[in-house]
């Protein structure tokens, strides 16, 4: 009995320090005791006695009083930084704790590249609103990058290189660049040596890409070194969709260098040929982009990691 006494009497001392730090704090910040009680919500006379109570543990001056403003002295503006530190963990902690026992719901707005997105987000939207039939999706398909600030996005998937530094970032998957043919090619590219044979070769090029022209390849099967080659192809066609560029490549117009998950299937199927699969193309990386603010919504959250479950798949 004695036990439980002193650990109840500890944890209503912990929870009395706490309070301090918040009326501390709020006095710092708004300049007096007044404004501090309205922040909080109690009296100015709980907020003066207990910031008193804090200064007369210590036997320090916190906080300099005059009839105009208060002001923390050195060791008061110290203590302050430490408190609001640990203030914001606290509310952080609480942050992340009530996101798990929420269920999503609400409006979820997001963009994703077209060819990923039909292929990819497409099905994943469709299981998350039946997992979670109190939200709703608004999605943007499209190959142009659209700024997650400034059209209001909660989500953005971006695919290949990510660009964004100043904004919250996580990688849900990667994507393999496959050089690929029509089958009607097959016997012609099967007698390639090296990525230096392809620019002889008819070329449909992607105009969302950065690059479409200059592809980088790598081989690390000689002798265990590895060996690179860049190489500039001609193209005799231009597209600006990558599913436009698959269409086009399975036609017969030539070779192209497209995302594994676009032509996985008609590579199975046998409508197109991988091309010097010895040599290999940079890969890239699927990433869940965000604004740049401390806590997500849960319905956001519960997206991705949908999301990044069916890309791990």
């Amino acid at each position: 009995m004695l036990n439980t006494y002193n650990h109840d009497a500890s944890g209503q001392q912990d929870l009395d320090s706490l309070r301090r730090l918040a009326y501390f704090t709020a006095v710092v910040e708004t300049g007096s005791f007044t404004a501090a009680a309205d922040r909080l919500g109690i009296t100015k006379a709980v907020v003066s006695q207990q910031v008193a109570k804090l200064e007369a543990s210590f036997k320090t001056s916190l906080l300099v009083r005059t009839t105009r403003k208060v002001q923390p002295t050195e060791v008061g503006r110290a203590f302050y930084l430490r408190c609001a530190s640990i203030l914001r963990e606290a509310s952080d902690a609480f942050g992340d704790l009530a996101e798990t026992s929420i269920e999503p719901s609400g409006l979820l707005r997001l963009t994703a590249p077209f060819d990923y997105g039909v292929g990819v987000v497409v099905p994943a939207i469709a299981a998350f609103t039946k997992r979670y039939p109190a939200c709703k999706v608004d999605a943007i398909l499209s190959d142009r990058t659209l700024d997650i600030m400034a059209d209001d996005i909660e989500l953005a998937i971006r695919v290949g290189w990510l660009e964004e530094t100043s904004q919250q970032a996580r990688r849900i998957g990667t994507f393999r660049q496959v050089l690929v043919a029509p089958n009607a090619m097959r016997r012609q590219v099967a007698t390639l040596s090296g990525p230096q044979d392809i620019t002889g070769l008819p070329f449909v090029a992607n105009r969302a890409l950065r690059e479409p022209l200059r592809w980088r390849f790598s081989n690390g099967t000689q002798k265990g070194a590895r060996a690179e080659h860049v190489v500039v192809v001609q193209a005799s066609i231009f597209i600006d969709v990558t599913l436009g560029v698959r269409e086009a490549v399975c036609q017969g117009a030539g070779l192209s260098v497209l995302p594994d998950y676009v032509v996985a299937e008609d590579l199975a199927a046998g409508r197109l040929v991988e091309v010097l699969p010895q040599w290999h193309l940079p890969s890239g990386g699927i990433h869940a982009v965000f604004p740049a603010t401390r806590f997500r919504p849960a319905k956001v959250k519960a997206f991705v990691d949908l999301l990044a479950a069916r890309t791990e798949r």
